[in-house]
């Protein structure tokens, strides 16, 4: 290890608190801006379609790009790469701004907007999950990926409430600044405060095309017995996951009553249990084997899938909701440091590029198997039988040998 990187190791923890503060007021404005365009949409237009078309714009482009972005991630340096999608975005997000200022407020324009920022948040998410190892000490990985999901729990419970209240006393402009200036302070505080090492991939010429690149990275992960199951198991979780995580709301208005603030309550239950499950895990660290604290949280969740389609009180179901929110960070931070610890610095952009593929295309491809099936039979009944796999698939992964090797803990830095 060189002597810049032992540096930087050294100072971690004041690098972890700036990059993560920066982080965290990017996140923020981000937030705002989301949910204040999803409720313009839907109060402008009331629409049905227009939502569908919003979801679609702010989805599409993260899949495709993920794998490039991966590549990007690993040849150029991390945190460029992050400033560069932040920059973005609070660029197209001030155009927006001062269109909407001037008169132009066709909804065509949000949906740009959406793409744009699924665009930049496609770049960003794997040179995040990349970068943190060069920060970061492994055997500290695990407490600092609870604190960021404790963290981002937070801003999902509050940004919702900040951004309606600020659409009911001002104008979505307002919001459209607010994003740029929490853009800007973010930028800045990477740009001015943080130190960071190019990556050694990142520090050489490059010889080889884009291409190139994204082949050797799926080499990488087919030449990885432990990847390929992994990924499998991952791909197939997301799958069952998608009735949990999208169909609930239209469950809890067929079931228990379209009052709003029994929606509320749902959303308020998961965001709080989030909150929970990050400190948890922050704190506990988890099972030395990383695979076994994945599979305890994905055995939590199977039963809590199960239970919301069988349960039939409404306050037993917000427990549920809430213990669900508990198991999701105790599932998502083992996952990405395993990820970050087993593989090597130079491809870890790419596996990240192809871990969000993953995760942002499995779920609506759930969606399009479940979507329809929900308008014909129970969405209890669709809850009780994912619940039911999704425990299946926790027992083969807890038996897997492979994931189990996989898991062990590493050694630490010396």
């Amino acid at each position: 290890m060189n002597t810049a990187n032992n540096d930087l190791k050294e100072n971690w923890f004041k690098n972890i608190i700036l990059f993560l503060s920066s982080q965290t007021i990017s996140l923020f404005g981000s937030s705002l801006v989301q949910y204040a365009i999803m409720w313009y949409i839907t109060l402008e237009t009331e629409s049905g379609l227009m939502m569908t078309l919003y979801i679609i714009c702010g989805f599409i482009p993260t899949f495709l790009l993920s794998p490039v972005a991966g590549v990007w991630a690993d040849r150029y340096n991390r945190k460029m790469l992050i400033m560069v999608a932040d920059g973005l975005i609070a660029t197209a997000t001030l155009i927006l701004a001062i269109l909407f200022l001037m008169g132009y407020d066709a909804t065509w324009l949000l949906f740009v907007m959406a793409a744009v920022r699924a665009f930049g948040t496609g770049i960003q998410t794997p040179a995040v999950g990349a970068i943190l190892p060069q920060i970061v000490p492994k055997d500290k990985l695990t407490k600092v990926n609870g604190a960021n999901g404790s963290i981002q729990a937070i801003i999902m419970f509050v940004s919702p409430m900040v951004s309606a209240a600020l659409l009911a006393t001002t104008s979505i402009e307002i919001i459209f600044f607010i994003d740029v200036i929490t853009a800007v302070i973010a930028i800045f505080t990477l740009l001015a405060f943080l130190k960071i090492s190019t990556h050694e991939k990142a520090a050489k010429k490059q010889t080889t095309s884009y291409f190139s690149d994204f082949k050797q990275g799926l080499q990488y992960i087919n030449n990885h017995a432990f990847l390929k199951t992994f990924f499998i198991f991952f791909a197939v979780f997301f799958v069952l996951m998608a009735p949990a995580a999208f169909l609930t709301p239209l469950q809890v208005t067929r079931t228990f009553g379209d009052d709003v603030w029994k929606l509320t309550a749902i959303e308020i239950a998961f965001s709080i249990g989030m909150m929970i499950g990050g400190g948890i895990i922050a704190s506990w660290g988890g099972f030395p084997n990383k695979v076994k604290t994945m599979a305890f949280s994905s055995l939590i969740m199977g039963v809590c899938t199960f239970a919301l389609g069988a349960t039939p009180i409404f306050w037993l179901y917000l427990i549920f909701m809430a213990l669900f929110g508990v198991a999701m960070p105790i599932f998502n931070t083992p996952t990405t440091v395993l990820l970050q610890e087993k593989i090597e610095e130079e491809y870890l952009g790419r596996v990240f590029g192809v871990m969000g593929m993953i995760s942002t295309s499995m779920m609506p491809i759930g969606m399009l198997i479940f979507g329809p099936i929900a308008d014909i039979i129970r969405i209890e009944w669709l809850l009780i039988g994912t619940g039911l796999f999704i425990i299946i698939l926790t027992l083969f992964m807890n038996q897997n040998k492979v994931l189990v090797e996989a898991g062990k803990p590493v050694l630490k830095e010396v």
